[in-house]
């Protein structure tokens, strides 16, 4: 069983279109729950209609572990609200994961942008995540994949920590499992933190971040903000940028298939049926 989790607060704008793309999977999760923070804005009204469980969350952190403990899967598929995976994302990430019999893993990730400095800020990203994976593994929380068994074998993610909770979280599994960055699969994610705080301050909060890890530092205070659920709401630009990446009106260095862009605006049956996962 596949049990996917997601942690929320204030995110209708963006948690449909990843429930639409969970809906149109070729390999459908058996159970989504969310754990909201509480949503303002009809967040969990809108997980509800679509047949998700949800639970009360908190940070990042809480919120994963909320879903976990009530998760039934033997797979457990941390994404956040902001993602929208590919048709074939599951069956081709649990099929890798089985084939190189990983424990743990994250992926590859690309920008649901069509600006080529968000593509190049990723695919250094990318590159790092594979450079690293062998010596310190880093995983980013929006696409984190691991056995139910050692999720609870480590006591899941540390809820003290207020940055870097998920690199934290895959080094600590690593020690008890096989890492790995999946190669054969991307997940699409919203760039929208790097649209309202821009590249460079951001990439100076994660450098800060990652002297910490590896000064084996926790951290469990900012000298800055970072905000979970305050983000401004899906605007015209992103969605249309979206929109244009999923139906290749745009040159892209790797194409994103034609056919997720319908299955995220959802055929009307998906639309009505409302409880894909629940259904079987």
């Amino acid at each position: 069983m596949i049990s996917v989790i997601i942690p929320t607060l204030n995110e209708a704008a963006y948690l449909p279109r990843l429930l639409e793309a969970l809906a149109g999977q070729t390999r459908r999760p058996d159970e989504v729950i969310v754990a909201d923070a509480g949503s303002t804005d009809g967040t969990p009204e809108i997980a509800r209609a679509w047949g998700a469980q949800v639970v009360p969350g908190g940070r990042p952190a809480v919120g994963r572990n909320a879903g976990a403990r009530i998760a039934r899967g033997t797979w457990l598929v941390f994404l956040d609200a902001d993602v929208v995976p590919r048709p074939d994302f599951l069956e081709k990430a649990l099929g890798e994961m089985e084939a190189r019999r990983l424990d743990v893993a994250t992926c590859l990730m690309e920008p649901l942008s069509l600006r080529p400095a968000d593509r190049v800020f990723h695919e250094v990203a990318n590159g790092y995540l594979l450079a690293l994976q062998w010596v310190s593994p880093r995983a980013p929380g929006f696409c984190i994949l691991i056995r139910r068994e050692l999720h609870e074998a480590i006591g899941g993610f540390d809820e003290t920590l207020l940055l870097a909770e998920d690199h934290d979280y895959v080094r600590r599994a690593s020690h008890h499992g096989r890492f790995g960055v999946l190669t054969t699969v991307r997940i699409p994610v919203s760039t929208r933190r790097v649209e309202e705080e821009g590249v460079f301050p951001l990439l100076l909060k994660y450098l800060w971040a990652e002297a910490h890890v590896w000064a084996g530092r926790p951290i469990r205070s900012l000298p800055f903000v970072y905000a979970f659920g305050n983000h401004r709401p899906l605007s015209p630009s992103d969605r249309h940028a979206g929109e244009g990446v999923w139906k290749r009106t745009a040159r892209w260095p790797t194409p994103i298939p034609r056919s997720l862009w319908r299955a995220i605006r959802g055929p009307k049956g998906v639309a009505q049926k409302r409880r894909p996962w629940a259904e079987g």
